[in-house]
């Protein structure tokens, strides 16, 4: 290591240093099971006209109108209320980064239940403020006496309720997440990542809690490629928030693409409901597997626990599919890995070749 690089990182933060990255695995000649995208893309004839179209912006000029626009086309999309406001984020990463920054005074507490999406708690830790993990319930409920006391104690600036939850793919009981939105006394969001395949959402409390944000994305979908996500609540509340937006963080061409998208979500629907109902034919075939427990599921993800994680996930990408091991991730997770929902010939695929490994494994877990 020479002086200059040692003066280098003398200057980055020791906590930064020994974080971990977030990792995205190469899925090259494999078939990409792990990341819960929509595995459709558009027919020719869209695609032709969306490429006609990106043809005409004018990218040699700034982000302008259009991406007000899109937030506007969003708004009516997801039904929000009229006196709300909305900020769009280069995916909903970034605005969970803005969230953070937004509450960063020293020794305020970002809390979520766990496990849960990971970015919540390191955005906080990268801007050093608290994260508090309040663990779910065996059966991935929240704990609700758990997250009081937590709430009590703590007082997080910011509370984060996925719904439905990643990596758990549930919904949580409505009526418990409205006596925690009482409870807190900071910013609640309510993270729909997941909307486009589950029963029910919860827009209603934006009508009746002035600190609730609802944050949802186009990345399930259908656009995980064109980063787009976007926060709804009190028009004052998004409003600050949203001075912390880098100008021009949404591109001219992810603006007109996700304006295109929102005028044909008649398609997206169409594949979200293929995807439902794709999501129900796995779930029966799972629960045929020796060994495999998979839990409900209101995302287009279904957590299942196996025999032996690491084998299963080493197996299936021996044979040419990458799915998630995530019993890593939290103590209640563990043996479980997690499959993405996919088109009914990439299901096909990933169930032969999981009954290939779960037979190969039969000997060594045999009681």
């Amino acid at each position: 290591m020479t002086a200059f690089l040692t003066r280098a990182l003398d200057h980055i933060r020791d906590d930064v240093r020994a974080l971990h990255a977030y990792q995205v695995h190469s899925a090259a000649g494999l078939l990409k099971m792990d990341a819960m995208e929509n595995p459709y893309r558009l027919p020719e004839a869209l695609q032709q006209a969306l490429g006609e179209r990106l043809g005409r912006v004018a990218i040699n000029r700034y982000p302008g109108e259009r991406t007000g626009e899109l937030a506007q086309a969003l708004a009516r999309h997801a039904g929000m209320p009229a006196h709300n406001g909305i900020m769009l984020g280069n995916g909903s990463d970034e605005l969970i980064s803005l969230l953070s920054l937004a509450v960063a005074r020293p020794g305020a507490t970002v809390m979520a239940p766990v496990p849960g999406f990971v970015m919540y708690e390191l955005s906080a830790r990268y801007l050093g403020l608290n994260f508090v993990g309040v663990p779910l319930t065996a059966d991935f409920e929240l704990d609700e006496a758990a997250m009081q006391a937590a709430i009590q104690a703590h007082q997080p600036a910011l509370l984060y309720l996925a719904y439905p939850n990643n990596p758990t793919a549930n919904l949580w009981n409505p009526d418990v997440i409205e006596r925690l939105v009482q409870a807190a006394p900071g910013l609640v969001v309510i993270d729909e990542a997941y909307q486009p395949f589950a029963a029910r959402n919860a827009m209603g409390l934006l009508d009746r809690y002035e600190h609730v944000l609802v944050m949802r994305t186009m990345s399930k979908f259908g656009l995980a490629g064109v980063r787009i996500g976007y926060l709804m609540g009190h028009a004052e509340v998004v409003h600050h928030v949203d001075k912390l937006r880098p100008p021009y963080n949404i591109s001219v061409l992810n603006a007109e693409a996700g304006l295109f998208a929102l005028e044909h979500a008649d398609v997206y629907e169409q594949q979200a409901a293929e995807l439902r109902a794709e999501r129900a034919r796995l779930l029966t075939e799972l629960a045929g597997l020796p060994g495999v427990v998979a839990f409900p599921s209101e995302g287009n993800m279904i957590l299942t626990r196996v025999p032996d994680a690491n084998a299963v996930h080493a197996g299936l990408k021996a044979r040419g599919v990458l799915i998630k091991n995530v019993s890593g991730m939290h103590p209640l997770l563990a043996g479980c890995v997690r499959l993405t929902v996919g088109t009914p010939q990439e299901n096909h695929t990933m169930l032969t070749a999981l009954r290939g490994v779960l037979a190969d494994l039969a000997p060594s877990v045999a009681p």
